[in-house]
């Protein structure tokens, strides 16, 4: 039914269509005014080819590195006994410089015999050290509370002790196996 209605339109059309063909140079004369209108459009108008992209994605990356930075400069630092007073900085010292010569006790007295003892310590010692790095962020978040303070000065304390416990134990083995030598000659 639609084709009976474009045959009949298309029938009605005929003789209004436009069939000519174009001059010879038809093309060619086409695109030498398309030229002459482009050259006049121009005339009047300096051509710009500045191109802003490269500058603005430069100063798009200056404000965010700022913001970055700036973000980084607010964040508050996390605190540790040495920030909570003087006083708290000497004792955060003495156990730190206490605590490095332990470590440096148990480490030459390792041996095949109590290597198994010092590794077990050292575990337990890495354990304090990540309830330690909490303790600092729980002092940050409470503002220097008495508590926390407390609890630092205790997680330093159990790891002297812990330490002391293993240098007896290694050198009760040590006393045992020069007993044991001492049997056996």
């Amino acid at each position: 039914m639609e084709k009976d209605n474009l045959d009949s339109l298309f029938d009605g059309l005929k003789d209004q269509f436009d069939i000519e063909t174009p001059q010879y140079n038809h093309k060619q004369r086409f695109v030498e005014k398309l030229k002459a209108s482009e050259g006049a459009s121009t005339k009047g108008k300096k051509k710009t080819s500045f191109n802003w992209k490269p500058y603005l994605a430069i100063a798009a990356s200056l404000v965010i590195c700022f913001s970055i930075y700036t973000t980084l400069q607010n964040e508050p630092k996390t605190l540790d006994l040495a920030n909570v007073s003087p006083e708290m900085s000497e004792t955060q010292n003495f156990f730190t410089v206490t605590i490095e010569n332990e470590l440096k006790k148990l480490n030459k007295a390792r041996s095949p015999l109590t290597n198994k003892i010092i590794n077990d310590a050292l575990v337990q010692i890495e354990l304090l050290e990540t309830d330690y790095q909490k303790l600092k962020t729980d002092l940050t978040e409470s503002g220097k509370n008495q508590r926390v303070i407390y609890a630092m000065i205790s997680n330093f304390q159990t790891r002297i002790d812990i330490l002391n416990t293993v240098l007896e134990q290694i050198e009760t083995v040590k006393q045992y196996k020069s007993n044991s030598n001492e049997n056996i000659i």
